[in-house]
């Protein structure tokens, strides 16, 4: 029995050293458990934001920009992880990321977290980069095997030092271009590495002033939709009805 799951073991290797030649750079530090040699990830910042959003999910799905969404919208996720994070004690901000077009990709925007640390070291401080969907941001309908294996290796949420993120975004958009190559397909430019690059890592907004939602996001009651003799009926039959009620003047 041993002697079959060390053999199962040593074909499990091969298989991802084989992936790790494919796509040329990647190395074995991909691979390796989130915690392993990651000494800022000790100091708990993937354990409070795994836990923030698990009590989140459990107490409800109103936010408090009042959109009906199943799980509760990115914003407001970010904003109670974040107040969360700050009344632990950490110097947490939401961060807005803004670039123009260029002759490569388009403008954009994106948003984010961060915890900002300082260090006993002569580099200053320590930047961590907190991306909630950071596998789904690699995804690809219609990727090939290989890539698809690749991207199942990444966590759903990424906490790491920005060196770490510059690195991952590097080898990720090198496999995207290699695999949109073989498969003949055009690679958009929301793909391109200077695009993924501009989310995360260039200039940013921070805005640390977040204050936290109440437990089930909002603490401010929904008000009642505003009804005319047009639509009193429509409400009283159908309460679930959610289209706005226009008010006769």
């Amino acid at each position: 029995m041993l002697a079959l799951e060390e053999e199962m073991t040593r074909m499990e290797t091969l298989k991802v050293l084989k992936i790790t030649k494919r796509f040329g750079r990647l190395n074995t530090k991909f691979y390796m458990p989130p915690y392993a040699g990651q000494a800022l990830w000790k100091q708990g910042y993937e354990i409070s934001v795994r836990e923030a959003v698990k009590e989140i999910q459990l107490a409800g799905n109103v936010c408090d920009c009042r959109r009906l969404v199943a799980g509760g919208c990115r914003n407001c996720l970010m904003r109670e992880i974040c107040g969360r994070l700050q009344n632990a004690g950490f110097n947490s901000a939401m961060c807005k990321s803004k670039w123009r077009s260029s002759l490569d990709i388009p403008s954009g925007e994106h948003t984010y977290l961060d915890v900002v640390e300082k260090s006993s070291s002569k580099k200053g401080e320590v930047r961590v980069i907190i991306e909630l969907n950071f596998r789904a941001e690699f995804e690809m309908a219609r990727a090939s095997e290989e890539y698809r294996q690749l991207i199942n290796k990444l966590p759903e949420m990424f906490v790491g030092k920005v060196e770490r993120l510059h690195t991952l975004i590097k080898i990720l958009c090198s496999a995207a271009k290699k695999c949109m190559k073989e498969k003949k397909m055009h690679m958009g430019p929301w793909r391109k590495h200077k695009y993924m690059q501009a989310k995360w890592l260039s200039t940013c907004e921070r805005m640390s002033s977040t204050l936290p939602l109440s437990t089930g996001y909002s603490s401010r009651p929904l008000s009642r939709p505003r009804a005319s003799m047009l639509t009193v009926d429509l409400l009283e039959d159908f309460p679930n009805l959610h289209c706005t009620a226009v008010e006769v003047v």
